[in-house]
């Protein structure tokens, strides 16, 4: 079984002490854009761990929700990281039980976040590495991609492959994302051996870096970087 841990695992300071904040069913009732500090957004197929790898990072059992059953979790969910970004659970998709009617709701909620959440700086994609890149996955891709903004693929569960398996699967999820450059990126992880902890850390504190740096600039009024991409109106998985 793929086991390797990082050597001396520890939850380094990024996620570690997020506290739950707010939930929101309706985009109304989002947290002001301009009090609620730079936020990333995790999504993922219902099932796939996404749940747990919150949890894992946080260093916290039951900070997000663990349920045996996919698409319990119906509301877009903030926790504030000690950093002042916020940590944001969006619901799972593709589970084929919720009513239509409830995905709808979904799908106007998280339509509404991923397109116009201006303080987004990027998505955290979970995804089961038994079987990665669904065509939901793909979908949620290329209906993120034109934002602009990075995504980073966690495949989880990576204790259940052998190291063998493990190596080729993030081989072959590399050579399909390659066409989106470094744009979309991608990594093993395991809540249960805590393996991959610091890799995440190490990418979405880049990010939130970055957005730092952003805000220095137009502060101290040196010209503003380039927009980016035009936010997308393509329809959710």
């Amino acid at each position: 079984m793929f086991t390797p841990q990082d050597p001396g695992v520890r939850i380094m300071s990024l996620f570690r002490h997020a506290v739950f904040e707010t939930s929101v069913a309706k985009p109304i009732n989002l947290p002001p854009a301009s009090a609620a500090g730079p936020e990333i957004a995790f999504a993922g197929r219902s099932n796939a761990g996404k749940s747990s790898a919150i949890n894992t990072l946080a260093g916290h059992t039951r900070l997000a929700f663990v349920s045996k059953t996919p698409g319990r979790t119906q509301l877009i969910n903030f926790f504030r990281l000690p950093s002042g970004a916020c940590m944001v659970d969006l619901p799972g998709y593709g589970y084929a039980a919720v009513p239509e009617a409830v995905r709808k709701q979904w799908r106007g909620l998280l339509e509404h976040y991923l397109t116009r959440r201006e303080n987004l700086v990027g998505l955290v994609l979970i995804m089961d590495s038994r079987r990665p890149l669904t065509d939901l996955d793909v979908q949620m891709i290329h209906w993120f991609v034109p934002t602009g903004n990075p995504i980073h693929i966690l495949l989880t569960k990576a204790d259940k492959l052998s190291r063998q398996e493990a190596t080729l699967t993030l081989r072959q999820v590399r050579e399909a994302i390659a066409v989106y450059g470094g744009q979309v990126t991608v990594q093993l992880f395991s809540s249960l051996k805590k393996s991959g902890i610091k890799e995440a850390e190490s990418v979405i504190g880049a990010w939130l870096e970055e957005e730092d740096e952003t805000e220095e600039d137009e502060t101290s009024g040196k010209e503003k970087p380039p927009a980016k991409g035009e936010r997308a109106g393509g329809k959710l998985p």
